[in-house]
Protein backbone atom coordinates (compact mmCIF):
# COMPACT_ATOMS: atom_id res chain seq x y z
CA UNK A 1 0.00 0.00 0.00
CA UNK A 2 1.36 3.38 -0.66
CA UNK A 3 2.29 5.60 2.35
CA UNK A 4 0.72 9.55 2.41
CA UNK A 5 3.32 12.30 2.08
CA UNK A 6 2.98 16.50 2.37
CA UNK A 7 2.77 18.18 -0.87
CA UNK A 8 5.71 20.05 -1.36
CA UNK A 9 5.57 23.88 -2.40
CA UNK A 10 6.61 25.15 -5.76
CA UNK A 11 10.12 26.25 -5.91
CA UNK A 12 10.90 24.96 -2.58
CA UNK A 13 14.47 23.34 -4.83
CA UNK A 14 15.07 26.75 -6.36
CA UNK A 15 18.58 27.92 -5.13
CA UNK A 16 19.03 30.80 -2.75
CA UNK A 17 21.45 32.53 -5.60
CA UNK A 18 18.60 32.24 -8.77
CA UNK A 19 16.15 33.20 -6.85
CA UNK A 20 18.20 36.45 -5.76
CA UNK A 21 19.22 36.64 -9.83
CA UNK A 22 15.62 36.55 -10.82
CA UNK A 23 14.67 39.38 -8.49
CA UNK A 24 17.46 41.53 -9.49
CA UNK A 25 16.46 40.99 -12.97
CA UNK A 26 12.88 42.04 -12.33
CA UNK A 27 13.66 45.25 -10.64
CA UNK A 28 15.67 46.22 -13.26
CA UNK A 29 12.77 45.69 -15.96
CA UNK A 30 10.26 47.74 -13.32
CA UNK A 31 12.57 50.47 -13.67
CA UNK A 32 13.03 50.46 -17.50
CA UNK A 33 9.27 50.34 -17.62
CA UNK A 34 9.07 53.42 -14.86
CA UNK A 35 10.99 55.15 -16.52
CA UNK A 36 9.44 54.77 -19.93
CA UNK A 37 6.18 55.60 -19.02
CA UNK A 38 7.58 58.33 -17.43
CA UNK A 39 8.86 59.73 -20.52
CA UNK A 40 5.33 59.26 -22.76
CA UNK A 41 3.19 61.06 -19.65
CA UNK A 42 5.77 64.11 -20.41
CA UNK A 43 5.83 63.88 -23.97
CA UNK A 44 2.18 63.82 -24.02
CA UNK A 45 2.25 66.77 -21.77
CA UNK A 46 3.96 68.62 -23.42
CA UNK A 47 2.18 67.98 -26.49
CA UNK A 48 -0.74 69.73 -24.92
CA UNK A 49 0.59 72.21 -23.75
CA UNK A 50 1.83 73.06 -26.99
CA UNK A 51 -1.45 72.32 -28.43
CA UNK A 52 -3.08 74.84 -26.03
CA UNK A 53 -0.49 77.64 -26.28
CA UNK A 54 -1.40 76.87 -30.51
CA UNK A 55 -5.48 77.49 -29.36
CA UNK A 56 -4.41 80.68 -27.24
CA UNK A 57 -2.27 82.19 -30.15
CA UNK A 58 -4.89 81.11 -32.93
CA UNK A 59 -7.90 82.49 -30.57
CA UNK A 60 -6.39 85.79 -29.95
CA UNK A 61 -5.60 86.10 -33.71
CA UNK A 62 -9.15 85.86 -34.93
CA UNK A 63 -10.13 88.51 -31.69
CA UNK A 64 -8.35 90.83 -33.38
CA UNK A 65 -9.33 90.23 -36.80
CA UNK A 66 -12.82 90.47 -35.63
CA UNK A 67 -12.47 94.05 -33.94
CA UNK A 68 -11.00 95.19 -37.01
CA UNK A 69 -14.12 93.94 -38.44
CA UNK A 70 -15.92 95.39 -35.90
CA UNK A 71 -14.22 98.89 -36.15
CA UNK A 72 -15.24 98.25 -40.23
CA UNK A 73 -19.04 98.04 -39.66
CA UNK A 74 -18.36 94.62 -40.57
CA UNK A 75 -20.27 92.97 -37.55
CA UNK A 76 -21.78 89.49 -39.05
CA UNK A 77 -18.33 88.53 -40.06
CA UNK A 78 -16.80 89.72 -36.95
CA UNK A 79 -19.11 87.49 -35.10
CA UNK A 80 -18.61 84.13 -36.94
CA UNK A 81 -14.43 84.97 -36.62
CA UNK A 82 -15.79 85.15 -32.63
CA UNK A 83 -17.74 81.69 -32.92
CA UNK A 84 -14.48 80.46 -33.85
CA UNK A 85 -12.18 81.79 -31.59
CA UNK A 86 -14.72 80.21 -28.91
CA UNK A 87 -14.16 77.19 -30.34
CA UNK A 88 -10.69 77.55 -29.58
CA UNK A 89 -10.95 79.00 -25.77
CA UNK A 90 -14.49 78.76 -24.90
CA UNK A 91 -13.81 79.81 -21.01
CA UNK A 92 -12.33 83.58 -22.78
CA UNK A 93 -15.06 85.51 -21.54
CA UNK A 94 -13.94 88.49 -22.98
CA UNK A 95 -15.37 86.64 -26.55
CA UNK A 96 -18.64 86.53 -25.21
CA UNK A 97 -18.45 90.34 -23.75
CA UNK A 98 -17.35 91.87 -27.13
CA UNK A 99 -19.74 89.48 -28.90
CA UNK A 100 -22.73 90.76 -26.91
CA UNK A 101 -22.20 94.38 -28.09
CA UNK A 102 -22.28 93.54 -31.49
CA UNK A 103 -24.93 91.55 -30.85
CA UNK A 104 -27.17 94.64 -29.06
CA UNK A 105 -25.85 97.22 -32.30
CA UNK A 106 -27.74 94.75 -34.97
CA UNK A 107 -30.83 94.98 -32.18
CA UNK A 108 -30.52 91.17 -31.20
CA UNK A 109 -31.48 91.50 -27.62
CA UNK A 110 -31.98 88.03 -26.86
CA UNK A 111 -28.64 86.39 -28.31
CA UNK A 112 -27.02 89.11 -26.69
CA UNK A 113 -28.44 88.13 -23.43
CA UNK A 114 -26.90 85.08 -23.63
CA UNK A 115 -24.03 85.92 -24.96
CA UNK A 116 -23.16 88.24 -22.14
CA UNK A 117 -24.93 86.01 -19.36
CA UNK A 118 -22.24 83.49 -20.94
CA UNK A 119 -19.35 85.89 -19.76
CA UNK A 120 -20.37 86.71 -16.76
CA UNK A 121 -20.32 82.43 -15.91
CA UNK A 122 -17.09 82.72 -17.24
CA UNK A 123 -15.53 85.46 -15.19
CA UNK A 124 -18.10 86.69 -12.48
CA UNK A 125 -15.10 89.54 -11.69
CA UNK A 126 -15.38 90.73 -14.90
CA UNK A 127 -16.86 94.19 -14.00
CA UNK A 128 -17.35 94.77 -18.03
CA UNK A 129 -19.88 91.93 -18.17
CA UNK A 130 -21.76 92.85 -16.18
CA UNK A 131 -22.17 96.35 -17.63
CA UNK A 132 -22.85 94.71 -20.81
CA UNK A 133 -25.06 92.20 -19.54
CA UNK A 134 -26.85 94.76 -17.88
CA UNK A 135 -26.97 97.15 -21.16
CA UNK A 136 -28.41 94.03 -22.95
CA UNK A 137 -31.01 93.54 -20.44
CA UNK A 138 -31.77 96.94 -20.60
CA UNK A 139 -32.90 96.44 -24.31
CA UNK A 140 -35.15 93.91 -23.70
CA UNK A 141 -37.37 96.30 -21.01
CA UNK A 142 -35.88 94.45 -17.93
CA UNK A 143 -35.29 97.00 -15.84
CA UNK A 144 -34.85 95.57 -12.47
CA UNK A 145 -32.01 93.14 -13.65
CA UNK A 146 -30.77 95.49 -15.63
CA UNK A 147 -30.37 97.89 -12.56
CA UNK A 148 -28.75 95.03 -10.18
CA UNK A 149 -26.60 93.77 -12.70
CA UNK A 150 -24.97 97.88 -12.91
CA UNK A 151 -24.99 97.41 -9.15
CA UNK A 152 -22.62 94.22 -9.46
CA UNK A 153 -20.48 96.38 -11.81
CA UNK A 154 -20.16 98.79 -9.69
CA UNK A 155 -19.63 96.89 -6.59
CA UNK A 156 -16.81 95.65 -8.79
CA UNK A 157 -15.12 98.54 -9.70
CA UNK A 158 -16.44 101.31 -7.88
CA UNK A 159 -14.66 104.57 -9.64
CA UNK A 160 -16.33 104.34 -13.10
CA UNK A 161 -17.91 107.34 -13.22
CA UNK A 162 -19.78 105.78 -16.81
CA UNK A 163 -21.54 102.75 -14.76
CA UNK A 164 -22.76 105.38 -12.19
CA UNK A 165 -23.42 108.24 -13.90
CA UNK A 166 -25.02 106.95 -16.81
CA UNK A 167 -26.33 103.33 -17.23
CA UNK A 168 -27.33 103.03 -13.74
CA UNK A 169 -28.79 106.52 -13.61
CA UNK A 170 -30.66 106.11 -17.22
CA UNK A 171 -32.14 102.70 -15.57
CA UNK A 172 -33.51 104.38 -12.54
CA UNK A 173 -34.95 107.08 -14.52
CA UNK A 174 -36.49 104.49 -16.86
CA UNK A 175 -37.98 102.57 -13.51
CA UNK A 176 -39.81 105.60 -12.55
CA UNK A 177 -41.40 106.62 -15.83
CA UNK A 178 -42.43 102.64 -15.55
CA UNK A 179 -43.91 102.93 -12.30
CA UNK A 180 -45.78 106.28 -13.53
CA UNK A 181 -47.34 104.49 -16.63
CA UNK A 182 -48.16 101.25 -14.49
CA UNK A 183 -50.23 103.74 -12.16
CA UNK A 184 -52.39 105.98 -14.78
CA UNK A 185 -53.00 102.26 -16.85
CA UNK A 186 -54.25 101.24 -13.32
CA UNK A 187 -56.49 104.41 -12.83
CA UNK A 188 -58.07 104.52 -16.75
CA UNK A 189 -58.98 100.51 -15.97
CA UNK A 190 -60.41 101.34 -12.77
CA UNK A 191 -62.66 103.83 -14.00
CA UNK A 192 -66.07 102.46 -14.37
CA UNK A 193 -67.68 103.40 -17.74
CA UNK A 194 -71.11 104.26 -17.55
CA UNK A 195 -73.39 102.97 -19.96
CA UNK A 196 -75.86 104.92 -22.05
CA UNK A 197 -79.27 105.45 -21.43
CA UNK A 198 -81.97 107.23 -23.58
CA UNK A 199 -83.47 109.89 -20.75
CA UNK A 200 -86.60 108.63 -19.97
CA UNK A 201 -89.82 111.00 -20.91
CA UNK A 202 -90.36 113.09 -17.98
CA UNK A 203 -93.73 113.18 -16.07
CA UNK A 204 -95.78 115.79 -16.81
CA UNK A 205 -98.35 117.48 -14.06
CA UNK A 206 -101.27 118.15 -16.07
CA UNK A 207 -102.73 120.57 -13.15
CA UNK A 208 -100.00 122.83 -13.66
CA UNK A 209 -100.35 126.47 -14.41
CA UNK A 210 -98.73 126.04 -17.92
CA UNK A 211 -100.65 123.30 -18.95
CA UNK A 212 -103.95 124.83 -17.81
CA UNK A 213 -102.96 127.89 -19.01
CA UNK A 214 -102.13 125.47 -23.09
CA UNK A 215 -105.76 124.12 -22.51
CA UNK A 216 -107.62 127.68 -22.30
CA UNK A 217 -105.70 128.88 -25.18
CA UNK A 218 -106.88 126.14 -27.52
CA UNK A 219 -110.34 126.24 -26.21
CA UNK A 220 -110.82 129.91 -26.86
CA UNK A 221 -109.09 128.93 -30.18
CA UNK A 222 -112.13 127.21 -31.16
CA UNK A 223 -114.29 128.73 -29.51
CA UNK A 224 -113.70 131.59 -32.41
CA UNK A 225 -113.98 129.09 -35.02
CA UNK A 226 -116.96 127.95 -33.48
CA UNK A 227 -118.69 131.43 -33.46
CA UNK A 228 -120.00 131.72 -36.63
CA UNK A 229 -121.61 128.50 -37.92
CA UNK A 230 -122.08 128.17 -41.90
CA UNK A 231 -125.25 126.56 -43.25
CA UNK A 232 -126.34 125.46 -46.63
CA UNK A 233 -130.15 125.96 -47.47
CA UNK A 234 -132.09 124.13 -50.00
CA UNK A 235 -135.71 125.71 -50.55
CA UNK A 236 -138.78 124.63 -51.89
CA UNK A 237 -138.22 125.89 -55.20
CA UNK A 238 -134.83 124.51 -55.14
CA UNK A 239 -132.73 127.28 -54.84
CA UNK A 240 -129.59 126.75 -52.57
CA UNK A 241 -128.10 129.24 -50.61
CA UNK A 242 -125.11 129.47 -47.90
CA UNK A 243 -125.73 131.61 -44.99
CA UNK A 244 -123.72 132.41 -41.86
CA UNK A 245 -125.51 131.84 -38.66
CA UNK A 246 -124.30 133.77 -35.29
CA UNK A 247 -123.99 131.96 -32.21
CA UNK A 248 -126.85 134.09 -30.44
CA UNK A 249 -129.37 132.07 -31.66
CA UNK A 250 -130.28 133.60 -34.98
CA UNK A 251 -133.04 131.67 -37.30
CA UNK A 252 -133.33 130.99 -41.04
CA UNK A 253 -135.24 133.59 -43.19
CA UNK A 254 -138.36 131.94 -43.39
CA UNK A 255 -140.32 128.81 -42.57
CA UNK A 256 -140.02 127.24 -46.16
CA UNK A 257 -136.91 125.65 -45.24
CA UNK A 258 -137.17 122.13 -47.06
CA UNK A 259 -133.44 120.87 -46.20
CA UNK A 260 -131.22 122.46 -43.54
CA UNK A 261 -127.33 120.95 -44.33
CA UNK A 262 -124.41 122.65 -42.15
Amino acid sequence: MASFGWKRKIGEKVSKVTSQQFEAEAADEKDVAENEEGTWLQAVKRRKESLLEGCIEKSKQLKDEAASLVENKRYREAIQKWDEALQLTPDDATLYEMKSQVLMSLHEMFPAVHAAEMAVQRNPHSWESWQTLGRAQLGLGEIVLAIRSFQVALHIYPMNPEIWKEDLSWARTLQEQQKVAQKIKKCDTSVEVTPFSPKSIPDYDFESDEIVAVCAAIAEKQKTVSANKTMVIVSASGTVETVTEKEDGAKPPDGSVFIKAR
